[in-house]
Formats: structure tokens, sequence, C-alpha cells
């Protein structure tokens, strides 16, 4: 390994990166792009649900618990209903997606907790988020009217308290964000170096290239490394949009993710040079390279789907998808401040897949020009 030759193929991949707008594009606006449309496109948070109100006690207190669901700002209280058939018609025709029907004995229960009072929720099942989104805050209502019953009843019985760690406001923007910083530099990284070789043999310049001293691992380190610079660059752009634009809280250290996020695009770079080795045209690699990435980094890594919930196949195969370490990696040090301790094994199987990656690119890259 010789530096300066290392360094005289880094210098000319610079010189080729600047002079390319496609790859300047790609390289900065985009990721960029991306983060911010996804940032504000993908949201799990679900508010402003059409509700519809069946009271038949129509007492003071059905009152306060319906007016408690009206100023949540999770439902929106748009129909009143009197009886069974008018509330069927409209969930039918979807005026409403959820229903509060309250017992005509209610309030007459409620001064007697030993009695149920009861409280029914009908859903529209069609839509099978909203609706479990739904009953969860429904649930939480009534869970907190029934606290602050017993409080002014003075019971003794014990009453569950929930409390979420980590990300206490329960908004999806903190967790889908620092899984889109994985997702997305997972995608810019391969199809980066995609480019990288084929533009060699497309220019025609692979023939300059062959009749030189340099090796292959001098080859492909020295293109590695404009590369690397820039998926750092492009890393601190979306930690600054994740926590400036979208108020993302980052609770872990800065060093940490930086080294982390290194390996992680080592891996991903290699592997869009291997593509590009091996298939020697500019489209081609690219193509290529957006379908091993960004449908295994979006579907098949825990950043949209949880992987435990996944076929046993599936989840054996997630292990092999880079992606899946780092969002373990971003949403621990921004949400839960963790550090090397916690993500030593995330780090050895990014470190893993990085030597892997470069050791395929260098084995397929060839100085050979055919005859």
């Amino acid at each position: 390994m010789n530096l300066a030759r290392l360094r005289a193929v880094a210098s000319k991949e610079i010189i080729q990166i600047r002079r390319d707008r496609r790859s300047l594009v790609l390289a900065f606006l985009l990721p960029m792009a991306l983060i911010l449309f996804f940032g504000y496109a993908i949201s799990f948070d679900v508010d402003d649900i059409p509700l519809g109100v069946f009271d038949q006690d129509r007492s003071s207190t059905s009152r306060q618990l319906v007016e408690s669901f009206q100023s949540s700002g999770y439902f929106r209280i748009v129909r009143h209903f009197s009886n069974y058939q008018q509330l069927e018609a409209a969930m039918d025709r979807g005026d409403v997606l959820a229903v509060v029907v309250i017992d005509a004995d209610y309030s007459k229960h409620r001064q007697h907790p030993s009695r149920p009072a009861v409280v029914q929720l009908i859903l529209d099942g069609g839509d099978a988020n909203t609706a479990t989104i739904a009953r969860g805050y429904a649930t939480a209502l009534v869970r907190r009217a029934s606290v602050e019953l017993r409080a002014s009843t003075r019971l003794t019985n014990p009453v569950a308290e929930v409390r979420v760690w980590y990300n206490e406001t329960l908004e999806s923007v903190n967790m889908i964000v620092p899984g889109l910083i994985a997702v997305i530099m997972s995608i810019i990284a391969a199809m980066l170096t995609a480019l990288t070789i084929a533009r060699e043999w497309e220019r025609g310049t692979m023939e300059q290239l062959a009749a030189t001293p340099v090796s292959r691992a001098e080859v492909v380190l020295g293109k590695l490394i404009p590369y690397v610079g820039i998926g750092m660059i492009d890393v601190t752009l979306a930690v600054l949009a994740g926590t400036i634009v979208f108020d993302v809280p980052l609770r872990g250290n800065l060093m940490v993710l930086a080294i982390l996020s290194l390996l992680f695009l080592l891996g991903a770079l290699g592997l869009g040079m291997f593509i590009s080795a091996v298939l020697k045209s500019q489209v081609l690699a690219t193509q290529v390279a957006m379908i091993a990435t960004y449908l295994p980094a979006l579907l098949l890594s825990g950043f949209l789907y949880a992987i435990a919930n996944m076929p046993t196949a599936l989840q054996a195969f997630t292990y092999i998808i880079p992606a899946r370490y780092y969002i373990t990696v971003t949403r621990g040090i921004f949400l839960k401040g963790v550090g090397v301790n916690v993500l030593w094994g995330q780090a050895l199987a990014m470190s893993l897949f990085a030597v892997i990656g470069i050791s395929l690119a260098t084995l397929a890259f060839r100085k050979e020009i055919a005859r």
C-alpha cells in the first residue's frame, strides 16, 4: 500500500466528483430532500379522529366524560346519536371512525364504585391501525376518569400507572427521524460508489488506470476515501436536521455516533463499489444498488415494522442487512443516550460488513482490459 498512489487516486476521484453534477446532487441535495420529505410525510401519530357519541345517561357526569374526549386533542366529536340505528348508519357511511356509548345508569353507578359504570367503544375496524390507536387513546381517557373517581372517593384499591421512557410524548417523529438517517444513508452511500468504477469503464479511462502501477486495493480505497468524507458530511447534516427541524432529542455521545456512522458507511460504500466493479454500467449499477438497499432498509431493518413480528425466515434474513444495526445505533443514541457498552454488538456487526464489503469490491475489481 503506497500512500502517494492512494492520495493520487483519491485526488482524481475528487476532481471527477466536482465535474459530475449528478454526483454532487446525489451527494448533498438528495439526502437532505429525502429526510425532510419523509420526516414530514411519514407519521404514525393519529389525531382528530371523527367521534360519535351515544349518551344514554345525559347527565352532568356523562357530559364530563364526553368533554374529556373532546379536549384530549385526539378526538373530534362530529355526531350525537339517539339510537343504535343512527350509529350503525353513520359507521357504514364512514362519517365516524369511533363511537362512545354511555350506559343509561352511568352516573348512578359512578356514585357507587362497587358497581361497574359501563362505557362502550365501537370502532371501525376497516382501518385496523387507526382503530388500534383510537382504542388506546380511549382506554387511557376512561382509565384517567377512573383514577379521578378513586381519588375523589378516597378508595385505597391499587391503580396501575403507565410511565413512558425515552419518548415520553409518544411522538412518532422521534422514532422515525433517527431511523430515516439509517435508511437514507444506506441508499445514498451505495448509489454514490455504484458510479465510481463503472464510470471509468464507460468513459474509457480504465485503460489509463490499468497502465499505472496502482494496485487493486489502492484503487478501491482511494476511490472510497472521498465518499467517506461526503457520507460523514451527509450524516452531520441529517443529525442537524433531526435536532433543529424536527426537534428530536439527541441524548447520546456525538463521538460514539460519528464512529459507528463511519463503520456503517464503510460497509454501504463497499457494497456500492462491489456492484460497480461487477456490472461496469452506471445505469445498471445505480438500479441494482437502489434495489439492494432501498427495499431491505425500508422494510426489513425494523424502521417501519418490528422485526419481532416478522415470520421466522424473514427475521433470520434481517441479520444480513446492515441498516438493521445502524437503526438500533441511531435510535439508541438519540433517544436513550446509550454508549458502546450497549451498542458493541451493532459495532461488531457493522465492522464485519465493512470488511466484507471492501474485500468483495477489491476482489471484483479488475485492472485488466478484456480483448
